[in-house]
């Protein structure tokens, strides 16, 4: 039997927020479509393009950005490079003017209200998060693709045999956690390390770590723009940004000119529980309030919950002196094993099963790594990551307005903090006296999600999306 093989740079990506399942997975699917049109040569015989959202993607589409995310991705734009202070000007003017560049190689007409529909009532049944794309040719045939954004991402063409896809000979292959507790055990690797052996099926150690801290790279610049950015988030709920006052009103008197002055300037707050706790929270907004404004963010392993990793590495660096390139990569690539056992065992996708599925994996991805980078025993890895899930299960998505602000944002503080309680419980205890394993809530989390009405999977028909009286525009 084929199993899924997923490398840290399938659990973290580099893309443009706000959400990896609805606007990364689309843009990505759109960028498919029309390789497929170059493939099959009728790239230049497109007369026109229609583009079908079922589910979730059709119900929170436009708060999510999945309309911006597949326009863009039509023209060939990569969400890795793209400008993002150019997102909402290129949008606007393919719905001005009508004009669409496909792939940058041919100017079709475009009317975005006739030819991208949202069928709020259809769904697929492979996936909540479902886009079907129509390309009409000159000479009055069509071709037709359907994609599926799965979660953090990851695409799936229709009809697409996965198990047909290369596969490569990991020394430590893992599908479970008791797998990498074995390898783990039997070799005395860190988790970290099993990581990196693995990825030395793909690319070689120093390809790896040059990936791993320009991930690193964009989490960072994304925290610290997040803190120095004021105003207003998009989308019409007119939430005020609150990382740039609280950064200010934290930060005193100190200056500074960069990242690592800043660092420099926290650290002279001292260490003080409210001191520390603020300063999480304060990390963790920041990149939301990014990812709310098409900014640039690493999923991890999604972009709705892309602050609490960032936050929770944040918080190593600057109060438990961890500014180093090797812990920096420890920290990444142990928080990515965790990520992919999630996924492979349940999944990442709020669509599929709530919240629980984003802020309570990237929960439990954060807490293993802190607890491995503080000195943890690799059970007492795994034994943090459980208990920061097992204290998310049943959290449900009910997004306001179907834009991932309110309660998306806050919430990545809570997992954040969540993450370092996990950690700090399990380095003060014995794992051999635990009760629930890790497989065991994940399995748990995976039957939670398939009980779990679907009016709580990031459709805005349930919970605070209904009991909020709110009116945003078109949304």
């Amino acid at each position: 039997m084929i199993k899924e093989q997923i490398s840290v740079f399938d659990i973290f990506k580099i893309g443009i927020g706000p959400s990896s399942s609805h606007t990364l997975g689309p843009w990505r699917a759109a960028q498919q479509f029309t390789a497929s049109l170059t493939q099959h040569n009728l790239i230049n015989n497109v007369e026109g393009i229609k583009i079908l959202l079922y589910g979730s993607l059709a119900k929170t589409g436009k708060g999510h950005g999945t309309d911006v995310a597949i326009l863009l991705g039509l023209t060939g734009a990569d969400p890795v490079t793209f400008d993002v202070d150019a997102v909402t000007p290129t949008f606007e003017s393919i719905q001005r003017d009508k004009k669409l560049n496909l792939a940058d190689q041919l100017i079709i007409d475009f009317d975005y209200d006739n030819d991208l529909l949202f069928l709020f009532a259809e769904s697929l049944p492979f996936h909540p998060n479902a886009v079907t794309f129509q390309a009409f040719l000159k000479d009055g045939k069509a071709f037709s693709e359907t994609y599926y954004s799965i979660g953090g991402g990851f695409v799936v063409k229709d009809g697409e045999d996965n198990s047909k896809k290369a596969q490569v000979d990991l020394p430590f292959p893992v599908e479970k956690a008791k797998e990498l507790l074995h390898w783990c055990l039997s070799t005395g690797l860190k988790v970290s390390e099993i990581v990196m052996e693995n990825e030395l099926a793909w690319r070689t150690e120093a390809e790896t770590k040059k990936g791993i801290l320009q991930h690193f790279a964009v989490m960072r610049d994304c925290i610290y723009r997040g803190c120095h950015t004021t105003g207003f988030l998009p989308g019409g709920l007119n939430v005020a940004r609150r990382a740039f006052p609280l950064n200010k009103r934290l930060i005193g008197k100190n200056e500074y000119a960069d990242y690592t002055g800043w660092v420099e300037a926290i650290r002279k707050g001292g260490n003080g529980f409210n001191y520390i706790l603020d300063w999480v929270s304060c990390f963790a907004l920041a990149v939301n309030e990014e990812n709310a404004s098409f900014g640039r963010v690493v999923t991890a392993p999604t972009n709705g919950a892309a602050g609490v990793i960032p936050a929770v590495l944040q918080y190593f660096i600057t109060f438990c002196d961890g500014y180093s390139e090797e812990k920096i990569i420890q920290f990444i690539a142990c928080a990515s094993e965790i990520g992919s056992i999630f996924k492979k065992g349940a999944t990442i996708s709020a669509a599929m099963g709530g919240c629980q599925a984003e802020i309570g994996v990237s929960s439990a991805m954060a807490a293993a790594a802190l607890t491995e980078c503080l000195g943890g025993s690799q059970r007492q890895v795994l034994m943090a990551a459980e208990i920061a899930m097992e204290h998310h299960l049943g959290l449900t998505c009910d997004p306001i307005g179907g834009l991932v602000q309110i309660p998306c944002i806050e919430r990545n503080t809570m997992g954040a903090i969540k993450a370092i309680t996990a950690s700090q419980l399990a380095l003060q205890s014995n794992p051999d006296k635990a009760k629930v394993s890790l497989d065991a809530v994940v399995n748990t989390m995976w039957e939670t999600a398939l009980d779990m009405n679907a009016k709580y999977k990031e459709t805005s028909d349930g919970g605070l999306a209904t009991n909020i009286p709110i009116s945003l525009p078109e949304c």
